[in-house]
């Protein structure tokens, strides 16, 4: 940061004496802490006057990277455009000043967004029913493998007890898998990147509660194989879980219910327009076929006649969450649904495969395509494809931030040792897609000449290139 002043920590900044804040007038009246629960000692706060706080935290706001900055083609995450109108309807008073226990009778408005949203999924993707629980996607992976999990049990069928997930899987899949008590086996992809159907054969049985699939796969592509993976799955008594964490370019081209999903979830943080990272906000609703409503967590929103009402549920009914999820998010959800309409909401999937095919085609030149043909919303290379002077993936991703934009995904999926993982989302216009695919260019083509610039890159980040080892072994969490 070239102000050197506004470089430094707050606690640099203290002046013993200094204030940035004045407390109103108590009018409550007071409460003594109970001894028990006071500190022994003042905390060590920074005192700063209320214009160098301000200062320090908006020059530090702008040492981050976001989708209002500039292109974040974050493969597998899909980091959209978030419109500012689903924000100030979040915030309106009528969403933000009710609380989840207040009679129903009060709060009409926000059941039927918590209704309305749950049967615009469901029409989106298919299926009979949803739940909007479950706080994020790895919660909505969890819940739905409960609610297989609680299918299975009701039928005695108690040992259904493997999960089957691709080698290309988001880590998730195996992870709550796991968590839910399951075990997890592994189908291998073929040679074109899509599930090995030979080898899953081998693999079903009397065992098996469910295959977790995500279309299209983590490579960006789609899985033509689903009509006869469901017709083996469901043969041998199994269900099929569909990740929705690439949902995106299905929207307005298909849907996971009409190829014989069973349960499924959905980031909506990704697809419908919330922005995301750093751990939150998310939502992951869990939809499920008709036939499977019982399964769902409780408590649950449903409407009688003209009124909304809240379903609680028993004592062998899933619970995942204290209440019905996130509701901000469902609300700006709801927003970017409503905005875009049934018309505008069926382009969204068309684009996002136009854009990532044209970035894959203009680029697949200069870095390593080791899955050619059509892609989806994103697609992988494999590194550059002149490896000689030793420039690697990290070193091109450091280098694109020295340019303005935020680097891919990379080394992710494990399926190639240089993965760089693309994802432009339909938001992109081709103008911003050109400055991207020029300054690809520009870093292969430094790569080759100059290639130090690229390996000590970045040069213009507030911070040069970081030791990832030691960050994570051994990180400096307090001011010292």
């Amino acid at each position: 940061m070239n102000n050197k002043l506004y470089g430094k920590l707050i606690f640099e900044l203290s002046h013993e004496g200094s204030k940035a804040y004045s407390l109103p007038k108590n009018m409550y009246g007071d409460y003594e802490l109970p001894k028990a629960m006071r500190r022994e000692a003042d905390a060590e706060l920074p005192e700063c006057d209320e214009l160098t706080v301000v200062r320090h935290y908006t020059n530090m706001s702008g040492n981050n990277f976001g989708v209002d900055n500039g292109f974040y083609p974050l493969g597998s995450c899909t980091m959209k455009y978030n419109p500012y109108i689903n924000e100030e309807l979040a915030a309106r008073k009528e969403f933000t000043a009710i609380h989840p226990a207040q009679p129903v009778d009060t709060c009409q408005g926000a059941l039927a967004v918590y209704y309305n949203l749950q049967r615009a999924l469901s029409e989106i993707t298919g299926l009979g029913e949803f739940t909007l629980n479950p706080f994020a996607g790895a919660h909505g992976e969890l819940t739905g493998l409960m609610v297989i999990r609680a299918y299975h049990e009701s039928r005695g069928d108690t040992k259904r007890v493997k999960v089957i997930v691709p080698d290309s899987a988001h880590g998730t899949n195996p992870a709550s898998a796991a968590v839910c008590g399951l075990e997890v086996v592994e189908v291998k992809s073929t040679a074109d990147g899509t599930i090995d159907i030979e080898h899953l054969r081998g693999l079903l049985d009397d065992t098996v509660a469910a295959i977790m699939m995500t279309n299209p796969n983590t490579l960006g592509l789609f899985e033509p194989g689903i009509p006869e993976i469901a017709e083996l799955v469901h043969g041998c008594g199994a269900l099929l879980y569909y990740d929705g964490a690439n949902l995106n370019p299905m929207l307005g081209a298909s849907r996971p219910g009409d190829m014989g999903f069973d349960v499924m979830h959905i980031n909506l943080h990704k697809t419908f327009s919330t922005p995301h990272g750093g751990g939150g906000p998310g939502s992951g609703p869990v939809g499920v076929r008709k036939g499977l409503e019982q399964f769902l967590p409780k408590p649950k929103v449903v409407k009688n006649g003209d009124k909304y009402a809240i379903e609680t549920g028993g004592e062998g009914d899933i619970h995942v969450g204290a209440f019905l999820g996130n509701f901000d998010v469902d609300v700006k959800a709801y927003a970017y649904i409503l905005t875009l309409g049934r018309e505008n909401i069926m382009k969204v999937g068309p684009l996002a495969t136009l854009n990532a095919n044209y970035i894959k085609e203009s680029l697949k030149d200069v870095y390593e395509l080791p899955i050619k043909g059509l892609c989806k919303h994103e697609f992988v290379f494999d590194g550059l494809k002149d490896k000689s002077t030793g420039v690697t993936t990290m070193d091109v991703a450091k280098r694109l931030l020295d340019y303005g934009f935020h680097a891919p995904t990379i080394y992710f999926p494990l399926l190639f040792h240089e993965a760089m993982m693309i994802e432009p989302t339909e938001s992109e216009g081709k103008e911003t897609i050109d400055g991207f695919i020029a300054v690809m260019r520009e870093i292969a083509r430094e790569a080759k000449e100059e290639p130090e610039t690229v390996k000590s890159a970045p040069h213009n980040a507030p911070i040069g290139r970081v030791d990832d080892v030691l960050a994570a072994k051994h990180p400096v969490l307090k001011f010292e």
